[in-house]
């Protein structure tokens, strides 16, 4: 029996092809991609039964190159009730692109999804989380081309991404195009480092007990985690691909058990879409933001003899 635990976290999943990883790209094998094996529906199925045998919703992070070759998959993610949000569509890492490639590349996979399930697709993670200091010039472009959140910024040091020192909790950027939420991967501070447990190669890492432990850690600090995972991550007899020997490691280390954690995890704690998690704390930084602006307003009123009155009743009218 699934646990009833009143603290509701953000479980999401990066639908990619299992060739279309970073750790492996090359432009030979990008121009290749339509001749691979396409495994990415029956993983991704096999993620939808586990989450509706336990009635939970996620926010699927869906490619549009994939997208665009497997519309019924994304049509039925939605028609189940769980959240779309986009996650580009050449999965060409940011680094990689400049600003104007970057935006042609996110509308295109916005554009891509709200056709395909009729809504707003209002959610972005970067491929490989390659939003970084030197790449903080896409948040605007974000925000201008329709998007209200982005799951890209991970505050932690790594060969290929990562923004130290970036603020690990979810929170509200202000961009030079507008606010926009920024919800990125958990992470834990243990001896002054800051330690990714969310997903991907670092749920696989870890025994299970022991990754367990490191989210409650973070639940206990009164933040909402967001972990994040990928189709061929269930998929422990993919085809192997040619690469670095730490690249390979990365990415078949326990493929075999991933299925069994990611039922453990939905077990142990409670699930839902980021958009669904998120919203109650936009509301609340709304309203401390609308209480802040009033007691300024008071302050004001006050240096120059106002009724103080006045503004306290104004005050208690939000």
């Amino acid at each position: 029996m699934r646990r009833n635990h009143s603290r509701l976290h953000c479980l999401s999943f990066d639908v990619e092809e299992h060739f279309q990883v970073s750790a492996f790209a090359s432009p030979m094998r990008r121009r290749h991609w339509d001749q691979f094996e396409s495994r990415v529906e029956q993983n991704t199925y096999k993620i939808l039964h586990l989450l509706e045998r336990r009635g939970i919703k996620a926010t699927f992070f869906v490619l549009g190159w994939v997208a665009e070759r497997h519309p019924r998959l994304v049509k039925e993610i939605a028609s189940l009730g769980h959240e779309i949000a986009s996650h580009g569509y050449s999965h060409e890492l940011i680094t990689a692109q400049t600003p104007a490639l970057f935006r042609e590349d996110v509308r295109r996979a916005k554009g891509i999804l709200e056709d395909l399930v009729g809504a707003s697709v209002t959610g972005y993670r970067a491929p490989t989380f390659t939003i970084t200091p030197e790449t903080e010039w896409a948040l605007p472009i974000l925000v201008e081309e329709g998007y209200v959140y982005d799951s890209s910024i991970f505050p932690v040091i790594h060969d290929s991404y990562g923004f130290r020192g970036a603020n690990p909790w979810c929170h509200q950027l202000n961009t030079t195009s507008g606010p926009l939420w920024e919800v990125p991967p958990s992470t834990i501070q243990l001896a002054g480092i800051r330690i990714p447990i969310a997903g991907g190669g670092y749920f696989r890492l870890f025994p299970y007990p022991v990754l367990r432990w490191m989210l409650r850690q973070v639940e206990a600090q009164g933040h909402p985690l967001v972990v994040y995972l990928h189709p061929w991550e269930l998929d422990p007899h993919q085809p192997r691909m040619n690469g670095p020997l730490l690249s390979r490691f990365r990415h078949y280390v326990n493929l075999q058990r991933t299925e069994e954690r990611l039922a453990r995890l939905i077990e142990d704690f409670s699930f839902a879409p980021v958009r669904e998690v998120i919203e109650p704390v936009r509301r609340n930084f709304q309203k401390h933001r609308a209480l802040a602006a009033k007691r300024q307003e008071i302050r004001r009123a006050a240096s120059i003899g106002a009724p103080i009155a006045s503004a306290d009743s104004r005050l208690r009218g939000v």
